[in-house]
């Protein structure tokens, strides 16, 4: 077999080994005879080595990706029909080719086999269905006066990270509590260096002002050092030494100290007092527990961080049909642990089939041995315990929540007419400020509510003036366009069962017209627009392409559902439009220059001040700044001056 050149991450080149087979068996029909001839023309070039194999189907996709110690023999499975599940048997009627992965050991197979399941979302692998990621709180070390955040994503920036926390909002509330404790700056460096005075959050007794030098930094050193202590799972002692002090300054008659302290050591009350688990002696871990009703799983999480609960958050893993509990958890995990840092110890309700191998394929990145057991009594069985309650609690309120949009999605198909309820439903509006930094965006809802991963956002381009229906036109040929050039069989599962557009009849009529121009004439479209009143009195007309109208009552459930979707995608839009503006505002003319990056910039700007000067500058005066070669300034005079 041919090798691939494409890497499965950065790092794979150095350790993986990648082959995909040349031969492709024929025919796009599910057939299981060619599936398992295919399968079987893989395995015989195998060798019992440990690895990831891919099983693709006739038009390139990932149906599953799978782990093994020994893969000649774990492929040979798949040729074994009668022993398969029913499940498995339809993914092999289904492949025509394989890729294969080598690994140097099963640990790095499972840490690779997460992340092809991530890339790839193949439809036979249980899936973790979420597409946020964690947020954390990051204390920086970058400056003499460390900045307290809220931190997403890429751990680039130079600090300690502390999480992870189930949610936004827990992060928030734990921020301005720790700012109550430790008076610790939330601002920018920029914000930073300008003031020349204590802003609001100083007079509020939330930060110590160290901008205008109220407080000097081995001061304000100590009080990084008390939040570090305190976040690493240390409060008791930070609680006891503020208590100290403030008896101190009680003491001393110094009230005005004391008051400030008795606050300090309230935040910190808040921040113990406001955890819904006692997790008191656990110290650094998760905790995990799984149920299952009515072949739906619920995975509940409990994040604890120095014996602080950070937050629990409910998952509901899909793909998980014919599977028992402790498979799903475990593949859970290994995607689970993905992104999310590993704590040294992990507790679950259940016994892991792999959980020694998952422990050792998780020990990288938690730095040192990673415990995964199942509490049998005390404290950590009650936590256990209570995952699990939850666990089960969540999977009845989400099965609830999934019974009342399946009957809204009835009656919605009922009242706009629809063969049948719609499993996909895209939401269309327009931002822009009199036809400046024109922006249209898209939104999706299925069967469970809304799709994040799948919102998309466009720079309208033909637009320059206040044109709504222009605009429109453009996001419609752009997004149907590009569907029938990608998924003309409409069998990917991206093809709308409804569009909803937040418009009256002008953008109606453009969306139509853009459709029927396409050739595109089975995609239900609907206008919601203010009613007569300007929907002062809750009311909206919704228009059909045929030029009718309908109205709901106010107080109709549908009403309130299609209303939702208008004002998410209105939510939306707003929000990447303002973000656009912020970005132009914010801009340079240095940007434009090819091979001008943050640093050259800089330096331009710092030796010259501002840009207009930078493109009056000859060439020589460019050359002579500092951080600029001569090439660089022959860039940049060459871009101001095209003509020499």
């Amino acid at each position: 077999m041919p090798r691939n050149p494409t890497p499965p991450d950065r790092q794979s080149e150095e350790r993986f080994n990648e082959e995909r087979a040349t031969y492709t068996m024929k025919g796009s029909q599910p057939d299981l005879e060619t599936g398992i001839a295919a399968i079987r023309e893989v395995q015989a070039t195998l060798k019992p080595k440990p690895g990831v194999y891919r099983m693709i189907d006739a038009r390139g996709d990932v149906l599953y990706v799978g782990k093994a110690r020994a893969l000649k023999n774990r492929v040979a499975n798949y040729t074994q029909v009668e022993r398969l599940p029913l499940r498995l048997k339809r993914m092999v009627a289904q492949t025509r080719s394989m890729t294969i992965v080598t690994t140097n050991s099963e640990a790095e197979a499972l840490l690779l086999e997460a992340q092809l399941i991530k890339r790839y979302r193949p439809p036979y692998n249980v899936l973790l269905r979420d597409d946020k990621s964690f947020p954390f709180i990051l204390l920086r070390a970058d400056h003499d006066f460390p900045r307290i955040t809220k931190h997403r994503g890429a751990r680039r920036a130079k600090g300690n990270y502390y999480g992870p926390f189930a949610s936004a909002g827990s992060v928030n509330t734990t921020i301005n509590a720790l700012q109550k404790l430790f008076l610790l700056r939330s601002c920018t460096d920029s914000f930073f260096a300008r003031r020349d005075r204590p802003c609001l959050l100083y007079q509020i007794k939330r930060c110590s002002a160290p901008c205008v030098g109220r407080i000097d930094a081995a001061g304000y050193a100590e009080l990084v050092g008390e939040a570090k202590d305190f976040l690493g799972g240390r409060s008791s002692a930070v609680q006891a030494k503020i208590t100290t002090q403030m008896e101190e300054a009680a003491g001393a008659l110094d009230f005005e100290r004391a008051a400030m302290l008795r606050d300090r050591l309230r935040a910190a009350t808040f921040i113990q007092g406001s955890q819904a688990v006692n997790a008191e002696g656990v110290g650094n871990a998760d905790v995990f527990a799984v149920a299952q009703r009515n072949g739906q799983f619920g995975v509940q999480a409990f994040f604890i961080r120095g014996g602080q609960n950070w937050g629990h958050r409910a998952f509901f893993p899909a793909h998980t049909e014919g599977l028992d509990e402790a498979e799903v958890l475990t593949s859970f995990l290994a995607q689970f642990y993905e992104e999310v840092p590993p704590p040294r110890l992990i507790l679950t309700d259940r016994e892991l089939p792999e959980g020694e191998l998952l422990a050792e394929a998780l020990a990288g990145a938690a730095g040192g041995k990673v415990d995964i057991s199942v509490p049998q009594r005390g404290d950590r069985r009650r936590l256990i315990q209570q995952a699990h309650r939850n666990a089960e609690e969540a999977i009845e309120r989400r099965q609830a929540e999934t019974g009342s949009k399946a009957r809204l999605n009835r009656e919605l198909a009922e009242f706009l007419e629809l063969p049948e309820p719609p499993e996909r439903i895209e939401v269309y509006d327009n931002s822009h400020v009199q036809g400046a930094h024109a922006l249209g965006a898209m939104i999706v809802a299925g069967p469970e509510g809304f799709v994040k991963g799948q919102y998309r956002k466009w720079n309208i381009k033909a637009a320059q003036t206040n044109d709504d229906f222009a605009m429109m036109r453009e996001v419609f040929q752009r997004r149907f366009a590009r569907a029938q050039d990608e998924d003309p069989d409409r069998d990917g599962g991206m093809w709308p069962d409804l569009v909803l557009i937040d418009g009256g009849k002008g953008q109606m009529s453009a969306a139509r017209d853009t459709l029927e121009e396409l050739g595109i004439e089975d995609v239900p479209l609907i206008a919601i627009a203010k009613g007569p009143h300007h929907g002062r009195d809750g009311r909206e007309v919704f228009h059909f392409p045929d030029g009718r109208e309908k109205m709901l009552p106010v107080n109709s459930p549908l009403l309130f559902h299609l209303q939702r979707l208008r004002d998410e995608v209105h939510r939306f839009a707003i929000g990447a439009h303002r973000e656009k503006r912020s970005r132009a505002i914010t801009a340079s003319p240095l940007d434009e220059i090819p091979g001008i990056g943050p640093a050259r910039k800089r330096a331009l700007l710092l030796h010259f001040g501002t840009a207009g000067k930078v493109r009056a500058a000859a060439l020589e005066d460019l050359q002579r700044a500092p951080g600029v070669s001569a090439a660089v300034a022959q860039a940049v005079y060459d871009f101001y001056h095209p003509g020499g």
